[in-house]
């Protein structure tokens, strides 16, 4: 037998009953395992395979192999061990569920089941609270302070004659009186766009701006104009922009949260990706101030459909493209006039 023995792996051998224990080797023959001493001289130990007990490989913990008469051998060598029971068809189960980390597997599902609700139901809670909570020094402040930097840094003072400007704001007036802010909740300020080129935007303190280039665009048509700003007005009546900018914040720091410290690249790349997953809210806010423009134009006893001409127009002039897109803030202009004559239609009927 000893021309035929197989060394396995180094160990100890401890005898049946007993806590003493000495150096020897695992060695096979076929599928019989037997120890012999360090010391030399016969097996101590001898058993086959399928009377033996080998224990399950879990981490680095020394294997343990059993034989009938209750005598064991102990090594660390677990690859060799592995080697060896792999050779005859025989694979350590709990090593090979260690191997794949199910507790991991089953960690990261729960972490994403739990950030989906998270972002399901606890975002938008404390999105809602914030907004509830933030004092109107809050929004003045954020107000003044990005109208300041758009001055300093976008736009010029408007080369409007003063008495179009009055005439707008007369016109506007007439639409802010009819929301729940009333005139007094809105300021309307007038630049030339420089490079934005024709707009319009909201602050959420209720401060609006209107680009010349928006104005000429609308060639004359006062509804289109009017149009334009109650949309804005629909934006800060709902407090859309805030909402979005706690979205996003809360967005960005769920990530980071779940995800950590992942360097600067990272940081970028998951707030990005925040921002993207706050826009499907930015389409659904401004077809609500589609809504809401539609709705107190019909109530001032202006065109309704004066938005939808607006998007019309920036079609034919600007070539923007009609159709939605994943990445955009906005609906598609076509798809928005279709929604905005529905409601035009619904309004005009009595409907609202």
């Amino acid at each position: 037998m000893a021309s035929d023995d197989k060394r396995i792996a180094s160990g100890r051998w401890h005898p049946p009953g007993s806590s003493r224990s000495a150096p020897a080797v695992l060695l096979a023959e076929g599928k019989t395992l037997f120890v012999r001493l360090d010391a030399g001289g016969d097996p101590v130990s001898l058993g086959e395979l399928a009377r033996t007990e080998i224990s399950a490989r879990v981490g680095r913990i020394p294997r343990r192999v059993t034989f009938a008469d209750s005598s064991l051998f102990e090594t660390d060598d677990n690859d060799a061990v592995d080697l060896w029971l792999s050779k005859h068809g025989k694979k350590g189960v709990v090593h090979e569920l260690e191997r794949f980390h199910p507790r991991l597997v089953a960690f990261v599902f729960a972490v994403v089941v739990l950030a989906g609700l998270i972002y399901r139901y606890a975002v938008p809670a404390l999105v809602e609270v914030a907004v509830l909570v933030t004092p109107p020094a809050v929004t003045e402040w954020m107000a003044s302070g990005t109208l300041l930097s758009l001055d300093q840094a976008v736009f010029s003072e408007s080369r409007l004659p003063e008495a179009r400007q009055t005439e707008i704001l007369k016109a506007f007036n007439q639409v802010a009186v009819l929301s729940s802010r009333g005139v007094a909740g809105y300021n309307l300020n007038f630049r030339q766009g420089g490079p934005i080129g024709p707009n319009a935007f909201a602050l959420p303190d209720g401060t609006l701006v209107i680009t010349d280039e928006l104005i000429d665009l609308a060639d004359g048509d006062m509804d289109m104009i009017i149009g334009v700003l109650a949309h804005e007005i629909g934006h800060v009546e709902e407090e859309h922009s805030l909402r979005q900018l706690y979205r996003a914040a809360g967005m960005a720091g769920l990530i980071m949260l779940i995800a950590g410290d992942v360097g600067a690249a990272g940081e970028d790349i998951l707030t990005n990706g925040a921002a993207l997953m706050s826009l499907s809210h930015s389409r659904d806010a401004e077809n609500e101030a589609d809504r809401i423009s539609v709705e107190l134009m019909a109530k001032a006893g202006r065109d309704p459909r004066a938005i939808g001409r607006f998007f019309a127009r920036l079609e034919e002039k600007l070539g923007l493209d009609g159709d939605s897109s994943f990445l955009s803030t906005h609906p598609g202009t076509s798809e928005r006039r279709e929604a905005i004559d529905d409601h035009a239609k619904t309004v005009e009927a009595g409907g609202i």
